[in-house]
């Protein structure tokens, strides 16, 4: 399946996209593959682009006070990553954004994007499934922050993104879940021993 296939594919599979647009989008769109372990995007840089994860795994992230890097979400290919106008504050990324696996990327400039959303209806349909589900994500994140035991998000956590638990670091499924590695260590042999 060539690239310009994938990202049909990905695309519809969020939103139907008549053909007329995604031939506008092809004009944009470019393609990028990044190793297991780069960042592709820094905190305090510009960065006005658009991803679709086509292949891989991705997270954004944080450094706190402390220096420590705190996972915020995780992208699994076919996912349209955290629009633009949502990280950015001022043109500069509030995020980093990194590949947890070889990955590779649907980039569309941010600007031209909006362009063609503002006049293509079934975008903003798109565009309108997208932030609905970076919106419940973020919320049920954080109700299970506030309101779940760490074995319970952990569980949850398990639910979602079953596949990932043996391909990514512990620590940054630690840190996404809000507790420390060694809690996750111990939480994992008690659910290995029921």
């Amino acid at each position: 399946m060539s690239l310009e296939d994938e990202f049909r594919k990905c695309m519809t599979k969020i939103s139907p996209i008549s053909d007329m647009t995604f031939k506008e989008l092809m004009a944009i769109t470019t393609f990028e593959t990044y190793e297991k372990g780069a960042t592709f995007v820094k905190t305090k840089k510009r960065s006005s682009k658009e991803f679709m994860l086509l292949d891989g795994i991705s997270k954004s992230y944080v450094h706190n006070l402390k220096g420590e890097s705190v996972t915020i979400s995780f992208f699994l290919e076919g996912k349209f990553i955290t629009p633009s106008f949502n990280r950015e504050i001022e043109g500069t990324s509030n995020v980093n954004l990194m590949a947890m696996t070889n990955i590779r990327l649907a980039v569309m400039d941010s600007a031209k994007f909006e362009e063609i959303l503002i006049k293509r209806n079934d975008l903003k349909t798109f565009g309108n499934e997208v932030l609905q589900d970076e919106l419940a994500q973020k919320i049920n994140k954080e109700i299970g922050l506030a309101s779940l035991t760490a074995r319970e998000r952990l569980l949850n956590f398990r639910k979602k993104y079953h596949q990932l638990e043996n391909i990514i670091p512990h620590s940054d499924i630690a840190s996404y879940l809000g507790i420390t590695n060694v809690t996750l260590s111990r939480l994992r042999k008690d659910l290995k021993n029921t």
